[in-house]
């Protein structure tokens, strides 16, 4: 475990005392007018087109109806998530701004990138888990492979001219390349976009040969109408929505779950009634066989939960990709 890894073990308990001792933010902010002052604003540290951009609308939605009230969208693109989520880390704890953060910000760049703007644990409150999504290894019709076993054969016979794109440095998508590259024994050159949208015109126009596509957002509908041709699964499990499609695992590179996920955030110091009360609109809301089928249109799963699971959870994949880091020898020089 590195060392930048361990203050942030050590801080994180704060977030489990704090609940346990039932701190809460000053009275002004616990307004019990809360949220019928001003419209929310919700923070997708993402470019629109992608999951979470996808996923913070469909949240928004569910706030929106569950409060009775407007939630207005913001994407805030740049440096992996990790611009948007220090504007969330930095905003008032009034619950007029949240979050729909990622893993890139939430447990990859606490280890990747030790000289943050924000402290995951000081400066952001979890409130629920949102949603979990498998992505896809995919490529361009006009790549000289069909397969895993091709493509290690192809990187192997071109060391380090084999490119593949991701939604941005530091992210979960831009770790699977490294990881598989590791594993495999093989050389790649990462080139990172700002975000999946851009990231699937440029493979679509065939400017980069493949893609770890952090959901199946774009993946899954190229895939299926032959535009793109899917080499594996990142995650776990063959996805729903390309059944055809098998696993890393499945292909021999075991273990590879590397799935991304997506949560509810909002600056430290929210109210705890507050809290309680996004867990409990986000538990109903996300549950409803409408807001599941949205989610599995992009190959993801819903999983509200508890703010203290959440936590709990950021925790250990702070921990699991601090693991693969050190392994894959990832840095951003």
């Amino acid at each position: 475990m590195s060392s930048e890894f361990q203050p942030h073990r050590r801080a994180a308990l704060r977030w489990t005392a704090a609940a346990a001792a039932g701190v809460v933010a000053p009275v002004w902010a616990q307004a019990s007018d809360w949220p019928s002052k001003q419209a929310i604003k919700l923070i997708v540290p993402f470019p629109a087109g992608g999951p979470a951009d996808v996923m913070g609308r469909l949240v928004a939605q569910v706030l929106g109806t569950a409060l009775k009230t407007t939630v207005v969208v913001e994407n805030k693109a740049g440096a992996g998530g990790n611009l948007g989520t220090d504007q969330i880390a930095k905003a008032a704890p009034d619950g007029y701004t949240l979050g729909l953060s990622a893993i890139s910000s939430l447990a990859i760049a606490p280890t990747l990138q030790p000289k943050l703007p924000y402290n995951v644990e000081r400066d952001l409150l979890p409130i629920s888990l949102v949603g979990v999504a498998r992505g896809a290894l995919v490529a361009h019709p006009s790549a000289p492979f069909t397969d895993l076993k091709g493509l290690i054969a192809y990187a192997k016979a071109h060391p380090g001219k084999l490119a593949y794109g991701s939604s941005g440095v530091g992210t979960s998508n831009h770790l699977q390349g490294e990881y598989l590259a590791m594993r495999a024994g093989i050389e790649l050159l990462h080139i990172p976009y700002k975000g999946t949208a851009p990231l699937a015109q440029d493979l679509l126009a065939g400017a980069i040969p493949m893609a770890f596509e952090s959901s199946l957002v774009t993946a899954g509908p190229n895939v299926q109408t032959g535009k793109l041709k899917a080499i594996a699964i990142t995650a776990h499990g063959r996805a729903p929505l390309l059944p055809q499609v098998p696993t890393l695992e499945e292909q021999g590179i075991t273990p590879f779950d590397m799935p991304t996920w997506f949560g509810l955030v909002g600056p430290a110091g929210l109210p705890k009634a507050m809290v309680t009360q996004l867990e409990k609109v986000l538990a109903e809301g996300l549950k409803t066989p409408t807001m599941q089928e949205r989610f599995a249109a992009i190959g993801a799963d819903t999983r509200p939960g508890t703010s203290a699971a959440f936590a709990r959870y950021i925790r250990e994949e702070t921990q699991r990709y601090a693991t693969i880091i050190q392994q894959a020898k990832v840095t951003l020089d």
